[in-house]
């Protein structure tokens, strides 16, 4: 064999291998379950950061929507499909219907737990079920109020708050409403999930969700019907019946004073700078509280992710839950104006330094909390609570069934849940 033949050979050889070396690593593609992809600042540059560090993965993603998240993708999960990879966890009650019907892979057995996990806050112990971590955190949010300053300016009025009680903020929301018809600013505005009326009731840490007796539910439920019928809010059924994502009428001017999740403030952001959101005054307070509960306290969910237990890509997507919950991802997804799971000073800091992020001191002021309860508490039949407190929900809402006799209802259908 010739010397010029043999340098061919090798060189053949050698692209062969980097062929074969570039296809096996284009092989490696997880799928993430997600919801509102297009609506959520941080997806993107998540995905492109973890893919520029681990050059072997690619992640695509499956969009399910946000309003029936769950159901959506529990029906996914209980085809026994490996179609999806690494599970998005949007609630407590989701995470609880996983666990407990076996849809998610024990990632304290696999080992992706870390072994430090005081930058947590407590929210991996709280995850806990039965000495297995089903779900690394990933993401923390808790109610806030966001407004829209012209309305304000255009009625003479002070700006809310970081210090209003219930009552305060509904007073106000009365008096900043304005206009008529297409062109009428609505005061306030709950969106159709149960939170909205219900989460009050657990700001004093008194009670939570998982309960026996939801006779505390009555006077936030008075409350909603009351701004709901004095045209202070959208009604309930005209949101459900259009299917209204509560961003769209943000995003047109049309409310005042927004009760919503922190995870909308890099929404907001993008979309402010996008112009696709009017709203480019807009300042943030904390959540209102009841009379005699401190200023400050508030209602929270963690979102987290998990691995499908059919997943037959293991390893990739213990890879990619592991680096999510870390702090790479944690420092990216406070660069977009969101609260990430894993946080400290720094990352409140770098948020309210977000370009797009209000300027004024009572925003900052807006992240800080007093008290963060859960909106539902861990406990394994969550999601059939959550069952009767959505279905009961929208009964009293749309007022095919009176508030005293919702409440009584719910009473009856969750003592028969063990």
């Amino acid at each position: 064999m010739t010397k010029i033949r043999l340098i061919k050979l090798l060189a053949l050889a050698a692209t062969g291998l980097a062929l074969v070396q570039g296809q096996a690593m284009a092989e490696t593609v997880v799928n993430w379950a997600v919801w509102d992809f297009e609506k959520t600042a941080y997806y993107k540059p998540l995905i492109e950061a973890f893919e520029a560090s681990h050059p072997d993965i690619k992640i695509e993603y499956t969009d399910l929507g946000s309003s029936e998240y769950n159901q959506m993708v529990m029906t996914q999960l209980t085809g026994g499909g490996d179609d999806l990879d690494i599970i998005s966890i949007k609630d407590i009650p989701g995470y609880a219907q996983m666990v407990n019907t076996g849809r998610l892979m024990n990632l304290t057995e696999l080992g992706v737990v870390p072994e430090d996990t005081s930058g947590f806050g407590g929210l991996i112990g709280a995850l806990n079920v039965n000495d297995g971590v089903f779900g690394l955190p990933f993401r923390t949010d808790f109610w806030i109020v966001y407004y829209n300053k012209a309305p304000f300016d255009a009625a003479g009025l002070d700006y809310p708050t970081n210090d209003m009680t219930w009552a305060e903020f509904d007073d106000l929301a009365r008096k900043v409403t304005q206009g008529f018809g297409q062109d009428k600013v609505y005061g306030s505005h709950l969106h159709t999930w149960r939170s909205t009326v219900q989460l009050p009731a657990i700001q004093s840490g008194e009670t939570t969700l998982v309960s026996k007796d939801y006779s505390f539910l009555k006077p936030w439920y008075e409350r909603a019907i009351s701004l709901q019928n004095d045209g202070i809010i959208r009604s309930y059924s005209s949101l459900k019946t259009s299917q209204t994502h509560y961003s769209g009428p943000w995003f047109a001017g049309q409310i005042a004073m927004l009760p919503m999740g922190s995870w909308f403030i890099g929404t907001q952001i993008a979309k402010q700078a996008t112009g696709e959101s009017t709203v480019t005054d807009w300042g943030l307070v904390r959540f209102p509280h009841p009379e005699g509960v401190e200023a400050g306290a508030t209602s929270g969910q963690v979102t987290s992710v998990g691995i499908n237990v059919n997943s037959t890509k293991v390893d990739a997507s213990k890879e990619f839950v592991s680096w999510i919950a870390g702090p790479e991802a944690a420092s990216i997804i406070a660069g977009t104006g969101t609260i990430p799971a894993l946080r400290d000073d720094s990352v409140i800091g770098k948020i309210t330094s977000t370009p797009g992020f209000p300027a004024d001191a009572e925003s900052a002021v807006a992240l800080t909390t007093t008290a963060a309860y859960l909106e539902m508490p861990v406990n394994l039949k969550a999601a059939e609570y959550e069952l009767v407190l959505n279905r009961v929900h929208d009964e009293i809402m749309t007022d095919n069934i009176s508030i005293d006799d919702g409440i009584k209802q719910i009473n009856e259908d969750v003592a028969d849940i063990d």
